[in-house]
């Protein structure tokens, strides 16, 4: 019998003791945590898919962005939407959105569109997976599709001549899934908003 099935049966059970012992390891607590009910959430809003990636956007267009160790919130924010809304935002936003990016930096024309298509294509194809585990334990999955994108970028510009910028170019994608906490909070906040508002409702 596999574990869904032990646990479905105490569930429909009147309680332990009429219920078949179902001994957890530790590796199989945590996946049965996975199974606890999740809060319901609003249908996400296109327009604002693409409102939070301009807004990224221009986050890294400002003096700051530049300096070392400070995050990559387009990075961020595409892999977001690539995690959580895979269908609607594809890698040819990312694409768009890295030539742009180049075409601001003054860098090699399809740096970042390699970046961040590289960055979206794992997001989506893991998007399954990172989604069965709670937000914290999703920086082991982000951490790893930050630095891909990273050293793609700086392959590219070591490969036309460029130097090595040093090892604290890296930081940006430390302290960036560091922050992921902060970043899925506050994009999946307006879809936490309730759809009205019952006060004789308990719930």
């Amino acid at each position: 019998m596999s574990l869904v099935d032990r646990l479905t049966q105490w569930l429909r059970s009147d309680g332990p003791d009429r219920a078949e012992p179902v001994e957890l390891s530790a590796a199989s607590a945590v996946l049965a945590r996975g199974y606890r009910p999740q809060y319901l959430l609003r249908p996400v809003n296109p327009l604002f898919i693409w409102f939070s990636l301009i807004i990224a956007f221009l986050l890294n267009l400002l003096p700051f962005a530049q300096a070392a160790v400070v995050p990559d919130f387009l990075a961020l924010t595409l892999v977001f939407w690539s995690v959580h809304q895979p269908r609607r935002l594809g890698m040819a936003a990312a694409f768009v959105f890295g030539l742009l990016t180049d075409v601001h930096d003054g860098a090699l024309f399809g740096q970042h569109a390699l970046a961040y298509t590289l960055l979206s294509y794992g997001a989506i194809t893991l998007h399954r997976r990172i989604l069965w585990f709670p937000v914290p334990s999703q920086l082991l999955f982000v951490l790893p599709l930050l630095l891909v994108a990273q050293l793609a970028s700086l392959l590219i510009r070591l490969w036309v001549g460029g130097s090595f910028p040093g090892w604290l170019y890296f930081g940006d994608s430390l302290l960036g899934a560091l922050i992921w906490p902060l970043i899925h909070w506050m994009l999946l906040a307006p879809q936490r908003r309730p759809v009205d508002r019952d006060e004789t409702r308990p719930l």
